[in-house]
């Protein structure tokens, strides 16, 4: 009867993580597309702990943002030379930043903004 109820409790949480991520991708999707300011971290985050418990490496493709859920992936459009990249949202700005998203060192060299700190963006998330 015990293992009966373990099941039944798994299959409960398997059944809500499915549903929870199901809705971060209808929320995300519902957003629709944001244009702002974006930064980039800087290098002495490197290794530090982040919002959803990862670490910062500034060599992956990942995002901090307001209100995106841990895990959506965003497409980063630099609206000044056209070069686009897909990060997944693994940390929390805070409500305060004016910037729309802060990425990682890699995206900010694959947008080409490094040199200059910020830049204009799209943000679109992925469906």
């Amino acid at each position: 009867m015990k293992c009966l109820d373990v099941r039944r409790q798994l299959c409960l949480v398997v059944t809500l993580m499915i549903l929870a991520t199901a809705l971060n991708v209808a929320l995300a999707a519902a957003q629709g597309a944001e244009e702002g300011i974006a930064n980039f971290y800087s290098d002495k985050y490197q290794g530090k702990k982040l919002a959803s418990g990862e670490k910062y490496d500034k060599n992956k493709l990942t995002a901090s943002h307001k209100t995106l859920a841990f895990g959506t992936k965003v497409k980063v459009t630099n609206l000044d030379n056209g070069k686009s990249v897909v990060v997944t949202i693994n940390d929390r700005m805070k409500k305060s930043n004016p910037a729309v998203i802060d990425v990682t060192r890699k995206a900010a060299q694959d947008l080409d903004f490094v040199k200059a700190g910020k830049t204009k963006v799209k943000l679109e998330p992925e469906k």
